[in-house]
């Protein structure tokens, strides 16, 4: 990811897009997803608590930016 910073901008969309809200409010005080939604996604893609790919985060992100794109250009 940090050899990518195509998809920071991306990144950082994404991770307000999953944020819990009025994470701001609650130690830690750090943006990051509900861990029941985390823990939902990842045993959705794997089918198990197993750790993803360290590449599946870098074909998510390309995934997300390119429908952000594709949804951009549908509603110009």
């Amino acid at each position: 990811m940090a050899i990518r910073p195509t998809l920071w901008r991306t990144a950082l969309r994404q991770l307000a897009r999953t944020s819990r809200p009025g994470w701001w409010r609650r130690p830690p005080f750090i943006p990051r997803p509900d861990p029941a939604y985390l823990h939902f996604r990842l045993e959705t893609q794997y089918g198990s608590d197993s750790a993803p790919a360290p590449g599946d985060l870098v074909t998510y992100l390309e995934w997300c930016r390119d429908e952000h794109r594709r949804q951009l250009a549908t509603n110009a």
